[in-house]
């Protein structure tokens, strides 16, 4: 099984050496050829790992000691357990879609064969952080999904509004990078080890001072990555990317980054109640705000983007309050659906020559009511309608918030009830806008519109059969009582049995995020269109200080007296 499970993170990597250093030669189709058979024997490998291994066994991975003096060692070392088993299925499966997808949606595209390889680095890097057995190995994973976001967001480098993209996601990253690069010091310190095992034994030794400030600052790591309040204004500007890029970040890689780090972490935020506190504020504040954005947003991709931002934060939000594998079950569930989402936005974007604006669209449903159907299943998913997956994971965790019934539960649970409502209310404006109302296409686009591929069928249609199963066949797995499955990898804090508690939540209780969900479809509203002000707050008093700050430092400072210095030594001493 080892060998096996080398096989899965290696592969991807295999496939970008190849395309890096001989895509010319290879070609468009040797290209697509590679990276396609690569990432579907490492998804194959992945269930047959998941098959034999299940969610209770454990496996260590001893490569070899990465850097290592008299006082320090770390190991390349991966493992295999519960929680990595499901990121695994994540990964591998949507990033086999994307592949697959890819070839279609960038076959005329003249750098087909480094775009392929993009998509594979970005999948190994993946591997590697949610295999990770020391904190250090996973952030080389972490810090490797930020170079590619960076490469793949800026793929297209040509174009300023990309290339500027690019580097504002890489920027805002490294801000959280540096921080999460600090709380691994101060672990290192204080422990003298990076090794989850280690770790989860001696942190109950350490104060709760310290242990506080070294959870704020892994957090401020999943902040970034995650996009959460704060650090979130790079995930919708990330759009500039070809769709296919969206599709695998927001689903399966660099946004998942975070939260995947928050539950990998549980033994350490289980040590921080106020910490806690802090994360769960954040989530649901995340969860409302990036809501109240996305209905006032005309552009498709954005409209999913900020759909994302707002499920990140139901995922933060259930690691606040301690249900960190609902979290992981969310993670689950929205990975098939938001890949659905993308891609299907992909296809109309297509379809209809690189239009993007909902409103130049319209009764597309007569164009191609397969993509209709996709994304009304896509839709219902996100907005948590019964019986489709997102239903499953994202109606618990609303429940959850209401177990404990003191104040500050109560505003949790409106704070996501609300951002229910509108995710509801853009869902229905983007299918109303894009398939029901009246033709605003223009001419020349419907003469020239091009037919779904069989390739578009075959991706959409598997993703929309799991966008519909994956929450209840899954469901036993992440929502059992014991969860035994999850006992090595998640600390489940059941501390004030709020599992228990769930079952005795009234009916009406239970009922609301069901009404919400069907009755919000009848209404559409538009609001918030200056994105509260936060990208011209953040220019105004942080961005535009700091510019002048550096340019008075080169000015005055580097320039004058620092090369003054220089030339005066060289000068007069040698």
């Amino acid at each position: 099984m080892e060998i096996l499970f080398n096989i899965i993170i290696l592969l991807p990597l295999l496939s970008f050496i190849l395309l890096g250093s001989y895509g010319r030669k290879i070609g468009t189709y040797g290209s697509m050829i590679i990276s396609c058979i690569n990432i579907s024997i490492s998804f194959i490998l992945t269930i047959i790992i998941w098959i034999n291994l299940g969610y209770t066994n454990i496996l260590y991975n001893y490569m070899w000691t990465w850097l290592y003096n008299n006082e320090f060692g770390i190991a390349m070392a991966t493992r295999y357990d519960s929680l990595t088993g499901i990121m695994f299925i994540i990964v591998t499966s949507i990033s086999m879609s994307v592949h697959i997808y890819s070839t279609v949606y960038m076959y005329t595209d003249a750098h087909l064969s480094r775009f392929m390889s993009y998509l594979s680095l970005s999948t190994f890097f993946m591997l590697i952080l949610v295999s990770a057995d020391n904190l250090l190995v996973l952030f080389l994973g972490w810090e490797g999904v930020g170079l590619c976001s960076y490469l793949l967001i800026g793929f297209w480098y040509t174009r300023a509004q990309a290339a500027k993209a690019a580097t504002n996601a890489f920027i805002i990253n490294k801000i959280g990078d540096v921080l999460l690069l600090i709380g691994l010091g101060i672990i290192y310190v204080n422990i003298n080890s990076l090794d989850f095992i280690i770790i989860s034994t001696l942190i109950t030794m350490l104060p709760e001072k310290i242990v506080n400030i070294i959870s704020i600052f892994l957090f401020c790591g999943a902040i970034g990555k995650s996009a959460q309040i704060g650090l979130h204004s790079w995930l919708p500007k990330a759009m500039e990317g070809p769709t296919p890029v969206s599709a695998l970040i927001h689903a399966a890689t660099m946004v998942t980054a975070g939260v995947f780090l928050v539950i990998r972490c549980s033994f350490i935020f289980e040590m921080s109640p106020k910490i806690l506190t802090i994360i769960s504020i954040c989530g649901g504040i995340t969860a409302f705000i990036s809501g109240t954005i996305g209905i006032s947003q005309n552009d498709i991709k954005k409209i999913i983007a900020y759909s994302t931002c707002s499920q990140l934060g139901y995922m933060i939000l259930s690691c606040g309050i301690g249900v960190y594998h609902i979290g992981a079950f969310h993670l689950f569930n929205h990975a098939f659906f938001k890949a659905l989402l993308f891609l299907s936005a992909g296809s109309i974007i297509h379809i209809l020559s690189n239009e993007q604006d909902i409103r130049r669209m319209g009764s597309i449903v007569k164009l191609s009511p397969f993509i209709y159907i996709q994304m009304i299943i896509a839709s219902l998913s996100l907005a948590g309608f019964p019986f489709y997956s997102g239903f499953f994971s994202k109606d618990i965790i609303i429940e959850f918030t209401i177990t404990k019934f003191w104040f500050s539960k109560i505003i949790y649970y409106w704070l996501v009830i609300i951002s229910a409502i509108l995710t509801t209310i853009y869902s229905l404006k983007l299918i109303e806008n894009v398939f029901i109302t009246n033709v605003n296409i223009q001419k020349f686009k419907i003469l020239n519109i091009s037919k779904i591929t069989l390739i578009e069928l075959i991706i959409l249609g598997l993703l929309g059969i799991l966008s519909v199963i994956s929450g209840y066949f899954f469901k036993d797995i992440f929502n059992s009582l014991g969860l035994i499955q999850f006992a090595e990898s998640i600390i489940l804090s059941l501390k004030d049995e709020s599992a228990i508690d769930l079952e005795y939540i009234s009916f009406e209780i239970k009922i609301i995020p069901v009404l919400i969900s069907i009755l919000a479809f009848k209404y559409n509203i538009k609001l918030f269109e200056g994105k509260w002000l936060y990208d011209e707050l953040l220019s105004k008093y942080i961005a535009i200080p700091i510019l002048n700050l550096s340019r008075l430092s080169f000015d005055q400072i580097e320039k004058y007296k620092l090369e003054n210095m220089i030339l005066y030594i060289i000068k007069y001493k040698f």
